[in-house]
């Protein structure tokens, strides 16, 4: 019998590890890897990855006039390092995350993207094996639209809730984009103190609606459902382009033989009656339809605050070797 991993991955959705860790990476044979802060602090928490950290940390007391230079150099060069690894073991592109102090600062963003690709340059690896990470505020997919038009950077818009974040993103032409699934249901849950089936999970609704959108209107950005809590949400999202799932989850995908119907169909989103809307040089629209989402204008400002206290805590841990070196 075909495992669900294996019938996932034959119902046409491409399987992404939500990981830092080399090992589990390895295991499941995705095709590409995400990153965040939070990831890569784990990972680098553990002593098998103490020599990239040292590495990074060497490589930052030489790039920096200042201690806290030092420490930002050393904490992209980590970021760097971390993805240089995982492209050793998978055929495809691994997001790397730009800082998320930096979601509502176009220019900051566009900079730190170009600095990250270059050092990713600077250890053999080209732009066309990397996708930039960058949160889907209005700042963030404007920072994309240049970065995807002017530099032929692929960009991965995260933190992703709501169908106004998703269109404006494809009108930016970003190559990928995060619709984030877990945290949708936990907003609800929370909300509502309701429990929710896989088939009525808003989350799931929400990257279905997302889906069809773009498949209706003809869009070629990805859509990589994210931020799974349960195989339940992974299955109903058969059929979507891409799935990043967590080790946990794709062990228990690994090791189950239920099975995996296709759920989401381009075929049939044509046939759907959709309305279609544009936020095309309209900021004002675009910020008022996300505050109109209690949901998404809560969870992207709580997650750019988790992804932001995660980096402060590595920098913390950098600037303490970089202090301890000396």
């Amino acid at each position: 019998m075909v495992s669900s991993l294996e019938q996932l991955k034959q119902s046409g959705t491409v399987v992404v590890c939500d990981s830092g860790d080399f090992a589990t990476i390895a295991k499941y044979k995705p095709q590409d890897a995400t990153t965040n802060p939070s990831l890569i602090l784990a990972a680098s928490k553990k002593p098998e990855y103490a020599k990239l950290v040292d590495a990074a940390v060497a490589y930052g007391k030489s790039h920096g006039d200042n201690l806290e230079a030092q420490v930002e150099s050393s904490l992209d060069r980590l970021l760097v390092e971390f993805g240089k690894e995982i492209l050793a073991i998978i055929p495809g592109r691994v997001s790397t995350e730009v800082d998320a102090r930096f979601s509502f600062d176009k220019q900051a963003s566009i900079d730190k993207a170009l600095h990250i690709i270059d050092l990713y340059k600077s250890v053999g690896i080209e732009k066309e094996r990397i996708l930039i990470k960058i949160a889907s505020t209005w700042e963030g997919i404007q920072a994309a639209r240049v970065l995807q038009k002017e530099h032929g950077i692929n960009c991965n818009l995260t933190l992703m809730f709501s169908l106004p974040q998703a269109i404006a993103a494809a009108e930016a032409g970003a190559f990928l984009i995060s619709p984030f699934v877990g945290r949708i249901l936990d907003w609800f849950k929370a909300s509502t103190g309701k429990n929710y089936s896989a088939e009525e999970d808003p989350g799931v609704k929400s990257v279905q609606s997302i889906f069809n959108y773009y498949k209706k209107f003809g869009y070629d950005t990805i859509v990589m459902g994210a931020s799974f809590r349960n195989t339940g949400e992974v299955t109903e999202l058969a059929g979507c382009d891409y799935l990043t799932i967590s080790p946990n989850l794709l062990e228990e995908l690994f090791n189950s033989e239920e099975k995996v119907p296709k759920k989401l169909s381009s075929e049939d989103a044509k046939t759907l009656d959709i309305e279609k809307k544009s936020y095309v040089d309209n900021e004002a629209e675009f910020r008022f339809a996300l505050n109109e989402d209690a949901m998404a204008t809560e969870k992207l400002s709580d997650g750019i605050r988790k992804f932001a206290a995660d980096a402060i805590t590595l920098k913390d841990i950098i600037r303490k070797k970089i202090q301890e070196s000396k």
